[in-house]
């Protein structure tokens, strides 16, 4: 089973930007990413995607402010979140799907103070 390590979290004033990284332990060519987030109370919910294809999907929420994008000779899938908001606060997880399953990152935490 792939193994993925999310870094790049931390806490940041409203308005201002984060990049997140998701290193894979196998090759992500031709492999699906999502980027979830898990506030505080909150079920886990869909951020952002790419697809195996390379083509990339946002929520409503982050459209114009976040940017997916994967790096296939570093093994890493990253999310550039710039404009944060206090409503972007949360655990931000990496996952992939290969094969019937998902593997899951150990989350890196996101706080956007106002």
């Amino acid at each position: 089973q792939v193994q993925l390590v999310e870094s790049g979290g931390g806490l940041v004033q409203a308005g201002g930007s984060l990049r997140l990284s998701c290193k894979a332990s196998i090759s992500i060519f031709s492999i699906h990413f999502d980027w979830y987030r898990q506030a505080l109370g909150q079920q886990r919910a869909l951020v952002a995607q790419i697809t195996s294809g390379g083509s990339a999907n946002y929520v409503d929420s982050v459209k114009g402010r976040f940017t997916i994008s994967r790096d296939v000779a570093k093994n890493t899938v990253d999310l550039q979140m710039n404009s944060l908001k206090p409503d972007d606060t949360a655990v931000y997880y990496c996952t992939a799907v290969h094969g019937p399953q998902r593997a899951w990152g150990q989350g890196t935490q996101v706080t956007v103070s106002s």
